[in-house]
């Protein structure tokens, strides 16, 4: 039926492996304007996640005004290509799994900076990662569904849908997997906490990691590799 026994891991990159949000403090800081804290942060509704909760929302619509979206964007592209990091363990991962024959690795990514792809590499590159190392890295507009991207590769590599995974952090990231036939790894540490995720969304309890080290560990079991030290 397939033409190989390869296996497919697919990577969001905000959220789940690069720390969005703390990329996102700073800029807004920069701006003299407040995000929150991370716990208020991941439960906010996206309308409201990047201007803040009820306390900080209206000081920032203010500052809105003053600071154009072309001048906070262009911030957050200097921090995420100077400054932004990855996850605890998550360099390590991806380069044990690039080196590991049999397993495509792709990435995924809805960045909203200048010239996503280029943030993406540069802020990939200070962690000792090549962004050619990846068998397809694309960017995923964020009035599309991710379900086409992670469907389009599993189809590109002729890869049977039980050995295809895919990690994120959001309910449509896990929503998106299935829909692609891939089982998903979903990290609460990101845009989403663990009680938004199972209470609001359903998300199974039992596909979520709540540290990247949980979600590193789960991967790196489900294909069988040697735990990195």
């Amino acid at each position: 039926m397939y033409s190989n026994n390869e296996r497919l891991i697919v990577f969001d990159a905000d959220g789940t492996i690069i720390d969005a949000y703390s990329a996102i403090v700073d800029t807004f800081s920069r701006h003299g304007m407040e995000l929150g804290d991370l716990e208020h942060f991941q439960k906010r509704h996206k309308l409201f996640k990047y201007l803040g909760g009820i306390k900080d929302f209206p000081f920032n619509l203010r500052k809105l005004g003053k600071h154009s979206r072309k001048n906070i964007l262009s911030t957050l592209t200097d921090v995420y290509r100077e400054d932004a990091k990855l996850y605890p363990g998550m360099a390590d991962l991806i380069r044990t799994l690039v080196a590991t024959p049999g397993i495509r690795v792709g990435l995924v990514t809805r960045n909203i900076t200048n010239e996503p792809m280029l943030t993406i590499r540069k802020t990939l590159s200070r962690h000792d990662i090549d962004l050619d190392a990846f068998d397809f890295a694309v960017h995923v507009p964020l009035v599309e569904d991710k379900t086409i991207a992670l469907r389009s590769a599993r189809k590109r590599f002729d890869i049977n849908p039980a050995r295809c995974y895919a990690c994120g952090d959001e309910h449509k990231d896990f929503t998106s997997a299935i829909a692609a036939g891939m089982h998903p790894f979903i990290g609460s540490y990101g845009f989403e906490d663990h009680t938004r995720l199972t209470k609001k969304f359903k998300v199974p309890e039992e596909v979520i990691s709540r540290t990247p080290e949980d979600l590193r560990n789960r991967v790196l079991h489900a294909l069988d590799i040697r735990q990195v030290e």
